[in-house]
């Protein structure tokens, strides 16, 4: 799904996001030899945290574009809801995964004075709550439900 670009494209970081994710992706499948990793809670913060950035440029992308194309617009707004609900759900993974691995005291032990933005959970937590902030400013409640149609029996 690689695309060839012009050497003068506007966007080269959006362009090195990409080839990371996609590079990434490549990293974490398994060969014969080794085991798949498993996601891990800092797996799912960095994830949670590209996420969150491409709610907000889908957030300001809508935004400029509904005024000269309506239709699209309203494509991007769509777009926007359902990463939010990917958003969601990478948060609620992550708080599921256990915490620490390691058992000693001293590598588990919280430390908040360590890291000038707090504990990791924390972190995660305060960008999930921001970006909901914002988020249920623009849409409706029903539009952030889920809509499925599969008959439940």
């Amino acid at each position: 799904m690689t695309s060839r670009t012009p050497p003068d494209d506007a966007h080269p970081y959006l362009r090195a996001a990409s080839a990371g994710v996609r590079h990434h992706t490549r990293t974490l499948v398994s060969s014969d030899s080794t085991p798949p990793r498993r996601a891990d809670r800092p797996h799912l913060d960095v994830l949670h945290a590209h996420l969150t950035a491409l709610l907000q440029l889908l957030d300001r992308l809508a935004e400029t574009t509904r005024p000269p194309h309506p239709a699209a617009g309203r494509h991007l707004a769509s777009a926007h809801t359902l990463l939010w609900r990917a958003t969601s759900e990478v948060h609620s993974a992550f708080h599921l995964l256990p915490a620490n691995a390691a058992a000693n005291g001293e590598t588990s032990a919280c430390r908040p004075e360590r890291l000038p933005e707090g504990p990791p959970v924390l972190t995660i937590c305060q960008r999930h709550l921001a970006a909901g902030h914002v988020v249920r400013r623009k849409t409706t409640p029903t539009g952030l439900r889920l809509h499925t149609t599969a008959c439940v029996r």
